[in-house]
């Protein structure tokens, strides 16, 4: 029989769900009246004008849910979760003014650390962490040295940014959230945190019920409203949920869950800093826009990376659940031989899904790829091919439509004098050092 708190979680969710999707309609006419929307451009998202401010709606869905299923009143336990929401009315808010006005980024980052300054303030913050084969880490929390507040509205902020930085294509935060946080509700539940499993199952709920809208072809976007609030929402839930309590894997686990978007961000900082670009500037490096670069489809796209979001999410579920530890050093052969394999599996697609986005560019597998894609060519040609994929980051497609316009190409450039490909291949290579190789593809809205 479920528990009544699971009870709670569950139509939670369903009422978060319900009017955020009832709730959408009435954002894309609000977003149409104020001018939010995304035009077509070069470096944009939409290939027709569709409205912003879909934010507005995941805000309803969780703020009516939480009202419900969440404690309200006075006291530090209620205080905590009065400021979760107004900490969230308050980045909804910068972020609607950011989708129709569009404010610098410096003021944006201003609203996120007064976001998370707020929660912190009414209790959102880590004390201390517990790691495996460590133990318990506390931090300073007394005077200058209070570190765990500290640490704790960076990594909020940062969180913001990476969702932010992940919704780049249609359906793919609001998907990739929604998997995170229901598996965040499973575990936090397990972990004795009903009230944080409340919160992760109506944040799911809110997402999935503006996804019918966002899914490809989106009719309506979420915007940085909604891109801040679900980042704001998926940290307080891994602090609330599983940081701040004891179990071993307690860090690990939201890792875990969150290694797809993180590796995201993280791929595209590097990127901007190693070309000297400031790392808030929008380009076509996210996983999404190399996989539109070889030819995939927006749902195949987000497809993968559901798939992907997915196998992380049972790895960590089967972290928490499988019996492989007594939790006092002792492992069961069994069932560690378990967990082994399905990391293997998981760490096999995640290598996977490296080499075919070319993430890291590694000669060997660049000269097998060409191979493979072109069998009948010479050595010089396979070499040309790999110099001008590792150069200019631009991939051959895979479709048989996409391959044969790829074989007309690489055919007039064998019929090109040798002088003339020499000074083609010079400005593709200065092009590239100056950072302008950057296919006119949808860039990220941050």
């Amino acid at each position: 029989m479920a528990h009544p708190d699971e009870l709670d979680a569950l139509f939670a969710f369903l009422v978060a769900a319900a009017v955020s999707a009832l709730l959408t309609p009435l954002t894309m006419r609000i977003a149409r009246a104020v001018g939010a929307i995304d035009e077509p451009r070069e470096r944009g998202l939409s290939e027709s004008p569709t409205p912003l401010l879909g934010g507005l709606a995941i805000f309803a869905g969780t703020l009516v849910a939480a009202l419900i299923w969440l404690p309200s009143g006075y006291g530090s336990e209620h205080e905590l979760w009065r400021g979760v929401l107004l900490a969230a009315a308050v980045i909804t808010l910068v972020g609607a003014l950011d989708d129709r006005f569009d404010m610098p980024p410096v003021v944006k980052l201003v609203g996120q650390i007064a976001a998370a300054v707020i929660v912190v303030h009414y209790g959102v913050a880590v004390k201390a962490i517990t790691l495996p084969f460590v133990g318990s880490l506390a931090f300073p929390n007394a005077g200058v040295t209070n570190a765990g507040p500290v640490l704790t509205v960076i990594g909020l902020v940062l969180m913001m940014n990476v969702v932010n930085f992940s919704d780049g294509v249609d359906g793919l935060a609001a998907g990739v959230c929604t998997i995170i946080a229901g598996a965040m509700t499973v575990i936090a539940f397990d972990l004795g945190r009903p009230q944080p499993g409340v919160l992760a199952a109506l944040t799911a709920g809110a997402a999935l019920g503006f996804l019918f809208y966002n899914f490809p072809p989106a009719s309506s976007f979420m915007g940085d409203c909604g891109a801040n609030l679900l980042g704001l929402m998926m940290g307080v839930i891994t602090v609330e949920a599983a940081v701040k309590t004891a179990a071993v894997v307690s860090f690990v686990l939201p890792l875990i869950l969150l290694a797809v978007p993180f590796l995201d961000t993280t791929f595209v900082v590097l990127k901007r800093l190693k070309y000297r670009q400031p790392i808030y500037r929008p380009d076509s490096e996210h996983f999404h826009h190399r996989m539109a670069r070889i030819g995939f489809s927006s749902r195949r796209t987000i497809a993968y990376l559901y798939a992907w979001t997915l196998m992380l999410a049972g790895l960590a579920l089967a972290l928490r659940f499988v019996p492989y530890s007594d939790h006092k050093g002792h492992l069961n052969t069994g069932w560690t031989l378990v967990i082994v394999a399905l990391g293997l599996i998981v760490a096999a697609a995640s290598v996977y899904l490296v080499y075919v986005l070319e993430i890291l560019k590694f000669r060997r597998l660049a000269t097998m790829r060409v191979r493979l894609q072109r069998p009948d060519a010479s050595a010089t040609e396979i070499e040309q091919g790999v110099v001008r994929d590792l150069e200019t980051g631009e991939f051959d497609v895979v479709s048989g439509r996409e391959r044969a316009d790829v074989g007309a190409l690489d055919a007039r450039r064998r019929e090109q004098p040798f002088g003339e490909r020499e000074m083609d291949q010079d400005g593709v290579r200065a092009d590239h050092q100056r950072g302008a190789t950057q296919p006119p593809i949808a860039a990220d809205r941050s």
